[in-house]
C-alpha cells in the first residue's frame, strides 16, 4: 500500500492522531494493569502512532486476509440494549448501526485493519481508495467488476449517484452532512439541499460539474476546494450504497438491501434482527471482510447487566455470544478482572468520545450557569457509573486524546484538580442567579446507563442549588429527539468522536452555527460569529496550518461560549464468549471488530 502524492501533508497531522488509535490495537486482553494508568494508556497511545494510508488496487483486492483458525458455520448471537434508531445507511451517524453496517453495506471505499493497530483505506466496491486531480478538487472512482445487491442487480454508476444525490431529500436528516455540504459547495452554503431539493428523484440530477458519471464504472466527484480527507469520508457508514432499483424512500429505513456478506431476513422493531448469508456477496471483491458464520441473531432490550451476567456464566447460546457496542456492566467488572478464564475473554480499549453535558443555548441563556454547572458536575461519579478506569478518564476539554491537537494539561475549568466538582466555585457564580435560572431540565436515555447518569447529574447539581428536572427519553431515538433545534430539554448527555483524525470532524459538526438545524449535531445550537469565521478559515487551511486555528477554535469554545461541560475520555471493554473465535479491538470502530469473528466448533 502507499500514499497517494496528495496525501503527503495530511499524513503528517494523521500520524499524530492515529497513533492514540494505536493503543486501541491490543488483540486481547492479558490482564495487565494498563487500564489503571490512565497517564501511561495516553502516553503509550502517542508512542505507537502510525500513519493512516491510502490503498491502492492491490491493496484493495479481495479476498481478505484469512484468519488463524476460522471456521465455518454455525450463528453468532448479539446481546445489545438499546434498538435501532435507523438502518438507511443515509440516517446512519451511530455506532450501533455502524457495526450492523459492516455486515450488510458496501461503500465506495472501507477501512481496513492490520490488526496491530494500522489502518489504512482501501477501495470497497471501488477499484482502489481514489484518484485526485486539480489539486484535490476531483476525485475518480472505478468500480469493481461484478459488485451486485442482494437481488443480483450489477452495481453501477448510477447507483453510486443515486446514493449521493438522496442524501439532498428531506426524508434523509440524521447522516453525516459533509458530502452533501461539499458537494453543494460555497454557493450553496447556508442550505446544501437546495442545490437538488427532489433528492434526484425526480428528472434533475447533480450537474456534471458537481457530479459526472462518463460510463456505467466511472464516477467521478467535483468540489470547489480541496477535499483530501474524501476517501476517509466515503467510508463512513453512512454513505454506504443504495441501489437505485431498490430504493423505497422512507420506507427504505426499515428493510435495505443488502451488497455486503450478509442480508437481513427478518426485523423486528425494537426486538430482534436476524441475518442470514448473501449469496450475491463476493468474497474475491472484498479485501476486509469475512463470511464465516452462517448468521446473526442480534436480541434488543438486553440490559448491559444481563449481557454481563450470560456471558459470565457462558451457558448454553452464550457460549456463541457477543457484546456489540455494550460494555461489561460496571458492577461486575470485579467479577470478570477477578477470574483469569474470564478475562481473558474481553477486549479493551482507547475510544475517541469525549462525554458532555451538552447546554441548550437556546434555552441556557445565561453563561454563569453554564460555568457553574461545568464546575459542579462530578465526572468521577460519572466514570464510576461506566466501569471506573475501565470506562474512561476525566475529561479536562472537548478534544480526546485521539485527536490531533489534544492537550492534556488544557483544563480551564479545572476539571483534573476538582474531578469531583468545586461546589463552592459554583455556588459563587450562581449567587446572583435568579431562581428561575437555576432550574434545569436533564434528558437522559432509559437505559441502566441513563439511570446511573440521570443520578451523577441530580447528585452533583443539587449540591450547588440547581434544580433538576430529568425527562426520560428513548433510548433509541435520543440522538433523535436531542438532535430536534426546538427540543424541550435545558442539558443532556451526548458523546461525540472523530470521524477520521482530523479536528474538522469534531468542531465542524459539533459547532459549527451553519449545522443548526433538527437531526443536526450542533446539539448545543451555538451560533457564535466568531466561531463561524474560524472553522470557515481552518477548512481553507492546509492541515498542518489549521491545526493552530483549530486549537483556537477549541479554546475560543470553551472559554467564551462554553455550550458543553466536558465529563470524560470513554475506553471500551467488552465481553464474549468461550466459543467466539477472531475476537479484536476494532481500532477503526472502537468495538468488537464483527469482521473477523468466526465461531470455535
Amino acid at each position: 500500500m502507499k500514499s497517494l502524492t496528495s496525501r503527503r501533508a495530511r499524513a503528517i497531522v494523521v500520524a499524530i492522531a492515529a497513533g492514540s488509535l494505536a493503543l486501541t490495537g491490543c488483540s486481547e486482553n492479558k490482564g495487565t494493569s494498563s487500564n489503571k494508568d490512565s497517564k501511561k494508556d495516553q502516553k503509550e497511545a502517542s508512542a505507537q502512532s502510525k500513519p493512516v494510508t491510502y490503498g491502492n488496487a492491490a491493496a484493495s483486492q479481495g479476498p481478505a486476509a484469512a484468519v488463524a483458525g476460522a471456521k465455518e458455520g454455525g450463528t453468532i448471537q448479539v446481546y445489545q440494549e438499546a434498538g435501532l434508531s435507523h438502518l438507511d445507511p443515509g440516517q446512519i451517524y451511530v455506532s450501533d448501526a455502524g457495526q450492523i453496517s459492516n455486515l450488510i453495506f458496501r461503500g465506495l471505499t472501507n477501512f481496513k485493519e492490520d490488526g496491530k493497530g494500522g489502518v489504512s483505506v482501501v477501495g470497497d466496491i471501488a477499484t482502489d481508495s481514489g484518484q485526485s486531480s486539480d489539486g484535490g478538487k476531483t476525485w475518480t472512482y472505478k468500480l469493481k467488476d461484478g459488485i451486485k445487491d442482494q437481488n443480483g442487480n450489477e452495481i453501477t454508476s448510477a447507483d453510486v449517484r443515486h446514493t449521493f444525490e438522496r442524501q439532498f431529500a428531506k426524508f434523509i436528516f440524521d447522516g453525516p452532512p459533509y458530502v452533501r455540504s461539499w458537494l453543494a459547495g460555497n454557493q450553496y452554503k447556508d442550505d446544501p439541499r437546495k442545490l437538488l431539493p427532489d433528492g434526484g428523484f425526480g428528472k434533475k440530477h447533480l450537474p456534471d460539474s458537481v457530479l459526472e458519471t462518463p460510463d456505467d464504472k466511472t464516477v467521478v466527484f467535483h468540489f470547489d476546494t480541496a477535499r483530501p480527507d474524501f476517501p476517509q469520508t466515503l467510508a463512513m457508514p453512512g454513505y454506504s450504497i443504495v441501489p437505485e432499483k431498490t430504493d423505497t424512500k422512507e420506507k427504505y429505513d426499515k428493510a435495505p438491501v443488502s451488497l455486503g456478506p450478509y442480508k437481513i431476513s427478518e426485523y423486528k422493531v425494537g426486538k430482534s434482527l436476524k441475518l442470514v448469508k448473501n449469496d450475491q456477496w463476493n468474497a474475491d471483491s472484498d479485501s476486509v471482510r469475512h463470511q464465516y458464520v452462517d448468521g446473526w441473531s442480534i436480541d434488543f432490550g438486553v440490559t448491559e447487566s444481563t449481557q454481563t451476567k450470560r456471558l459470565i456464566a457462558d451457558q448454553g447460546v452464550s457460549k456463541n455470544a457477543i457484546q456489540f457496542t455494550g460494555s461489561v456492566e460496571s458492577t461486575q467488572i470485579q467479577d470478570v478482572i477477578s477470574n483469569a478464564a474470564i478475562n481473558k475473554r474481553t477486549i479493551k480499549g482507547y475510544q475517541p468520545y469525549v462525554m458532555q453535558l451538552t447546554f441548550n443555548l437556546d434555552r441556557v441563556k445565561n453563561k454563569a450557569v453554564r460555568d457553574a454547572v461545568t464546575y459542579a458536575v462530578n465526572s468521577k461519579s460519572l466514570i464510576a457509573g461506566e466501569g471506573g478506569a475501565y470506562g474512561g478518564d476525566v475529561a479536562p476539554n472537548l478534544f480526546a486524546p485521539t485527536l490531533p491537537g489534544y492537550e492534556k494539561d488544557y483544563d480551564p475549568y479545572g476539571r483534573l484538580k476538582t474531578p469531583q466538582g468545586n461546589i463552592e466555585k459554583a455556588k459563587e457564580l450562581l449567587k446572583d442567579v435568579p431562581a428561575a435560572e437555576k432550574k434545569l431540565v436533564f434528558a437522559y436515555g432509559n437505559t441502566e446507563q441513563g439511570q446511573k447518569r440521570k443520578v451523577a447529574i441530580e447528585d452533583a447539581l443539587g449540591k450547588v442549588g440547581i434544580d433538576v428536572v430529568s425527562k426520560e427519553v428513548d433510548a433509541a431515538s435520543y440522538y433523535e429527539q436531542i438532535g430536534k433545534v426546538k427540543n424541550p430539554y435545558d442539558i443532556y448527555i451526548t458523546g461525540w468522536g472523530q470521524d477520521w483524525p482530523s479536528p474538522a470532524t469534531v468542531v465542524t459538526p459539533v459547532y459549527d452555527p451553519s449545522l443548526v438545524g433538527d437531526g443536526q449535531s450542533n446539539y448545543s445550537h451555538i451560533k457564535d460569529p466568531e466561531v463561524q469565521k474560524l472553522i470557515d478559515k481552518a477548512l481553507g487551511q492546509e492541515p498542518t496550518e489549521a491545526a493552530a486555528t483549530w486549537k483556537e477554535a477549541h479554546k475560543y469554545i470553551l472559554e467564551k461560549v462554553n455550550p458543553a461541560a466536558p465529563l470524560w475520555y470513554t475506553k471500551q471493554f467488552q465481553l464474549y464468549g468461550s466459543n467466539i473465535g477472531g475476537a479484536r479491538y476494532s481500532t477503526e470502530s472502537s468495538y468488537i471488530d464483527v469482521n473477523n469473528l468466526f465461531l470455535k466448533s
